[in-house]
C-alpha cells in the first residue's frame, strides 16, 4: 500500500478552504435572496393592513351616510340598513386583517430553504470528515 505524498497536503488544504469559502458565499447569497423575498411578503401584509384600515374608515362613513339616508327617506329601519352595509364592510376589513397577519407571521418569514441547505451542508461535511 502506497503512502500519500505529504507535499500535497498544503494544496489539498487550500482547495478545501476555497471550496468551503465558495459554499459559504453561495449560502449567504441564498439567504439574502430568501430574506428579500420575505421582505416583499411582509410588505404585502402591511399593505393589507393599510387597506383594511381604509375599508374600516369607509365603513364608518357608509354607516353614517346610510343612517342619514334612511332617516330622510323614512324607509325600512335606518339602524338595520346601516348595520347591514357597515357590517359587510367591516367583515371584509376583518378578513384582510387576518390575511395580512398571516403574511407577517414569524414562521412565514423564516428563511427555510437556507436553513435546510446549511443543515445538508453540515451533514455532508460531517460525513466527509468521518471518512
Amino acid at each position: 500500500m502506497a503512502h500519500p505524498d505529504l507535499r500535497q497536503v498544503p494544496e489539498l488544504f487550500k482547495d478545501t478552504l476555497r471550496h468551503f469559502s465558495s459554499l459559504l458565499r453561495s449560502e449567504a447569497a441564498l439567504a439574502k435572496a430568501e430574506l428579500k423575498e420575505n421582505a416583499t411578503r411582509a410588505g404585502i401584509g402591511i399593505a393589507m393592513f393599510a387597506v383594511a384600515g381604509l375599508l374600516a374608515l369607509v365603513a364608518l362613513n357608509v354607516l353614517a351616510a346610510a343612517l342619514v339616508a334612511w332617516i330622510a327617506a323614512a324607509g325600512i329601519s335606518a339602524g338595520l340598513s346601516a348595520l347591514i352595509v357597515g357590517g359587510i364592510l367591516l367583515a371584509v376589513a376583518a378578513v384582510l386583517v387576518v390575511i395580512g397577519k398571516s403574511r407577517l407571521d414569524a414562521d412565514a418569514l423564516m428563511p427555510k430553504r437556507t436553513i435546510r441547505n446549511v443543515q445538508k451542508d453540515a451533514h455532508s461535511i460531517k460525513e466527509a470528515a468521518d471518512v
